[in-house]
């Protein structure tokens, strides 16, 4: 099987072409993949508080739907990662091959699996505000009730769909097969999923800024304006660098773009406190009441928008 089948595993060091001694251990890479594995953790600490706090503390709404989804998609990428990156670790400390290439390559795809669920999530969250904004008597009036929960059900459905057939593509099929799964794959995510987010958030920004005089809930659309900004800056990447593999061309190491994907799966979870804590003073508040301030608030749309 080839090496360039998949895509690298997360944090697997990259050699140099004339390095003599494939048991060194470089101490950039060892430094990135601490720093990545401590992110990881915290990261998985913020999102099981959102899990916690949104499935048992907060009253559920349209939008909570989709941060509770948002966020275990987040917990699961994490953990396929530090998952990963452990055993990675074991590898470059022990100098030998703690598990087959692969398990690892299936660890690369389950990542890959959470991430393209969050950016399904984030395309639906990111239309959903928009058209509260554009079509606000639709929305209050003829929205269906249960539409969230329709929606998290069908994006879920169609990310296991999408990686089930990449994954038997790729670990029963020569590379030529994996190669244009994995391809087919990240064009639905350029071309069909990220496009109508940015286009949304777009929209929300400028109208959020023209400044309506009717009653929005600026906290929330500035929570989900920065999700999708540090999507943009820490989550595309391994999306691009996923794709060019394909090709055999790299802009940036593995090490890099999955601890760049880590930040953006760990973020989220700090924008929602920092975002409810800012309230005249900027006081910080307990985490539930910044919960509470950021998505009840959301419960108001369906009256204001």
């Amino acid at each position: 099987m080839e090496r360039n089948q998949t895509p690298p595993p997360p944090t697997s060091p990259t050699p140099e072409p004339n390095d003599d001694d494939p048991c060194r251990l470089e101490v950039t890479d060892v430094a990135i993949d601490g720093v990545t594995l401590l992110i990881c953790l915290c990261g998985l600490l913020g999102n099981g508080a959102v899990l916690w706090l949104l499935g048992c503390h907060i009253k559920r709404n349209p939008i909570t739907t989709y941060i509770l989804n948002l966020a275990v998609a987040d917990f699961t990428f994490l953990l396929f990662t530090v998952i990963s990156s452990i055993l990675y670790m074991i590898e470059n400390i022990s100098c030998s091959t703690a598990v087959s290439l692969t398990y690892m390559r299936s660890l690369f795809l389950l990542s890959l699996f959470s991430y393209n669920m969050g950016l399904y999530l984030l395309t639906a969250i990111s239309i959903e505000r928009c058209v509260s904004i554009l079509c606000p008597l639709w929305y209050r009036c003829r929205r269906p009730h249960c539409l969230s929960a329709l929606m998290c059900v069908l994006l879920w459905a169609l990310s296991i769909t999408v990686i089930a057939v990449v994954t038997s593509l790729c670990l029963l099929h020569d590379h030529e097969v994996c190669q244009v799964a994995l391809i087919s794959m990240y064009a639905l995510s350029f071309l069909i999923f990220a496009p109508p987010m940015v286009i949304s958030n777009m929209i929300l920004f400028i109208k959020v800024l023209c400044g309506s005089k009717r009653r929005q809930p600026k906290r929330l659309y500035i929570v989900i304006f920065l999700t999708v900004l540090f999507f943009l800056i820490f989550g595309v990447p391994l999306s691009i660098w996923s794709f060019l593999q394909q090709f055999s061309y790299s802009f940036l190491t593995n090490q890099v773009v999955f601890l760049l994907a880590c930040i953006n799966s760990s973020i989220n979870p700090f924008i929602y406190f920092l975002v409810g804590s800012c309230h005249r003073h900027c006081s910080l508040v307990s985490l539930q009441v910044a919960f509470q301030r950021v998505f009840e608030e959301a419960a108001l749309t369906m009256t204001f928008s």
